[in-house]
């Protein structure tokens, strides 16, 4: 099962309005993606490297 699963819920950010967007979901590891581009690659890393990378966004 991967991020291209059917099963795989993309979430964006409500703060971010339509542009430059993120979408996340989490099938074991995360996923993250352009939210204008569904079909585009897709970025993946363990969930301890999203809890740090948005503890990191969070400190700015």
């Amino acid at each position: 099962m991967g991020f291209e699963d059917k099963r795989a819920r993309w979430k964006t950010c409500s703060h971010s309005g339509n542009e430059d967007c993120v979408a996340v979901a989490r099938l074991g590891s995360v996923g993250v993606r352009d939210s204008k581009v569904v079909d585009g690659p897709i970025v993946t890393m363990p969930p301890a490297a999203w809890r740090a990378l948005l503890d990191g966004v969070r400190l700015r």
